[in-house]
């Protein structure tokens, strides 16, 4: 009994005396969450008036907690314009026959192409890989034709459907096309006569801003807002509300920046991003990473469906790509001794690293990392309706906030700098 009551006055002062206690409330994290993921935000899906409702709410939050508005901005919310262009009409005549099955991915409003216009030409074989050739010249930019064997048409017909809706785009200062025909051969000659309508729509990011002694080495954290939207309904439910994906990350966002404002002058300055159109293609991120030299970023703590407890337990949390900075580990040595826990990606077969606003600035060099606890492998309510408040473990949710605010003290202190990606190894 004289051994447990040390260990017990041990376990009472860590308690009473963490300095994040009394800061980050569990009552404060449930009065945000429950505003991002209530009906009446609508799922908030991007391009919908509810997404734009969720951002002033979070615009809102940052001004109540004092946030600058970033770049001389005057407002919290990064506006900016996303393309969209929809194929109207695609003509493709081969060796003097019209062709009937193709599609066109363009961000111009139309193309005239023939053999001698000096167009990429590509063949995708029977035994080649068509899945890869599509996302290879889709991400190129390049003027291009591939002609694809019609022992690929299944995929093909899914990509044509997949691909009719249009195709958005942050880019019209490049304009580029490319035409994928199903052929059983490359033709010695063709034509191709594309025209295409052209629609422009606003998005917006959530930006606010804490300078730092440090003015132009920055700290970021972030999350998405948007989610899904409305659904097939189930048991007369069909707003997917997003709780976990990532009003969770959100609330963390906006509460770590009203911790972080109550501490004073950070040494480095730290940014807090709500980012928009995360489910979409990530153009939030996108749009963001080229307002600022990547370099300038430090470090970036992108928070992902934080709502349930991880494996390893209710006070730890994973990092994604692990490997590919020593991100994480710093975050470990600033919380040993303490009862929070960070580790490593455990679904690494998900490949999570690249399926959050962290890969776009992890391809620039950014030690960029989304953190998370949800067991991803077995949640239910992963992209479901029934992702609400209600499922989350909210205790949990403001441990892991604690966590994370204290696994960024060494970096935000500049006590410790993460190595940068390489983005040589962001392959994807």
């Amino acid at each position: 009994m004289r051994k447990l009551i040390p260990a017990l006055i041990l376990a009472f002062v860590f308690i009473h005396c963490n300095p994040l206690n009394g800061q980050i409330e569990q009552s404060e994290v449930e009065r945000i969450i429950r505003v991002l993921a209530a009906d009446d935000m609508m799922g908030r899906q991007a391009f919908t008036p509810y997404a734009d409702k969720a951002a002033a709410f979070i615009a809102q939050e940052y001004k109540r907690a004092g946030l600058k508005k970033w770049k001389k901005n005057k407002s919290y919310l990064q506006t900016f314009p996303v393309y969209q262009f929809t194929v109207s009409d695609l003509q493709i005549i081969a060796n003097g026959k019209a062709v009937p099955d193709a599609f066109a991915i363009t961000n111009e409003k139309g193309a005239q192409w023939d053999q001698e216009s000096g167009v990429k030409q590509v063949w995708v074989g029977e035994d080649d890989d068509f899945q890869a050739a599509f996302g290879q010249y889709r991400r190129s930019g390049e003027n291009a034709v591939i002609w694809v064997h019609p022992a690929h048409k299944q995929i093909f017909s899914r990509y044509a459907t997949f691909t009719g809706r249009g195709n958005r785009t942050l880019n019209v200062e490049n304009p580029s096309s490319m035409v994928f025909v199903l052929s059983d051969q490359q033709p010695e000659s063709f034509q191709v006569d594309m025209t295409a309508v052209v629609e422009t729509n606003d998005l917006s990011n959530v930006v606010g801003y804490i300078k730092g002694k440090r003015k132009d080495e920055y700290v970021l954290f972030s999350a998405h807002y948007d989610h899904i939207g409305i659904r097939e309904p189930v048991d007369q439910d069909s707003i997917a509300n997003g709780a976990n994906d990532d009003a969770s990350g959100t609330t963390a966002v906006i509460t770590l920046a009203e911790y972080f404002k109550k501490q004073g002058k950070p040494e480095r300055s730290l940014l807090f991003v709500a980012f928009t159109a995360e489910e979409i293609g990530g153009y939030g991120s996108r749009y963001f990473s080229e307002q600022l030299d990547p370099d300038q970023i430090v470090a970036m703590f992108n928070i992902e469906m934080i709502g349930k407890p991880a494996t390893d337990g209710p006070n730890s949390a994973w990092i994604t790509g692990f490997d590919k900075s020593d991100f994480g580990q710093i975050l470990q040595k600033a919380v040993a001794g303490t009862q929070y826990k960070f580790y490593a990606d455990p679904y690494p077969r998900q490949n999570l690293f690249y399926r959050s606003d962290n890969a776009t600035l992890a391809r620039l060099g950014v030690p960029a990392h989304s953190i998370s606890t949800t067991p991803i492998d077995v949640d239910r309510d992963y992209h479901q309706v029934s992702d609400e408040v209600a499922t989350l473990d909210l205790a949990h949710l403001t441990n892991t906030i604690k966590a994370i605010a204290a696994g960024a003290g060494l970096i935000i202190s500049a006590k410790a700098t993460p190595t940068r990606v390489d983005p040589a190894d962001v392959n994807r």
